[in-house]
């Protein structure tokens, strides 16, 4: 059976994950460190893992593997998810792929280093309507992929 994990603590797009499933009668893992409000919906199974830095992740990668889908923003667990033959997508709908995952490393580094230094300044930019619906449309091409593929 297929299922979508979600590293849902801080993410933007738990609903528009939870419309998508629906939709294929996916199963959403719903992994943080706290209960979210999703209501009673059969297909939504939340795990509220320990407190601790890495606990939702080593939970999401223990359990996600080929014909599955992982959301999350974190580039390592996106690494081992990658690895453990899940399909993998940011909040913008941007694929984590083996070929990615150096570049994104590499970038983010960069970047907290620049930070560091003053160089500099701020965060990402906003969460936007677009990214929104990229990540919709990119949901809903990762499904079809996996179910083409059988």
């Amino acid at each position: 059976m297929h299922e979508i994990h979600v590293d849902a603590d801080a993410c933007p797009v738990k609903d528009e994950t939870l419309r998508v499933a629906r939709r294929h009668r996916w199963t959403v893992c719903l992994v943080g460190n706290s209960w979210l409000r999703v209501g009673d919906d059969p297909l939504v199974r939340q795990v509220v893992v320990p407190p601790g830095p890495d606990a939702a992740d080593d939970w999401i990668a223990g359990h996600a593997g080929a014909g599955d889908i992982v959301v999350t923003a974190d580039i390592h667990l996106a690494a081992r998810c990658v690895k453990a033959g899940a399909r993998v997508l940011n909040h913008n709908g941007k694929a984590f792929t083996e070929d990615a995952i150096g570049m994104a490393v590499a970038m983010r580094d960069l970047m907290t280093h620049l930070r560091e230094t003053g160089d500099v300044v701020g965060g990402n930019a906003s969460f936007s309507k677009k990214d929104r619906s990229e990540f919709l449309n990119a949901l809903e091409a990762a499904v079809q992929g996996i179910l083409r593929r059988g």
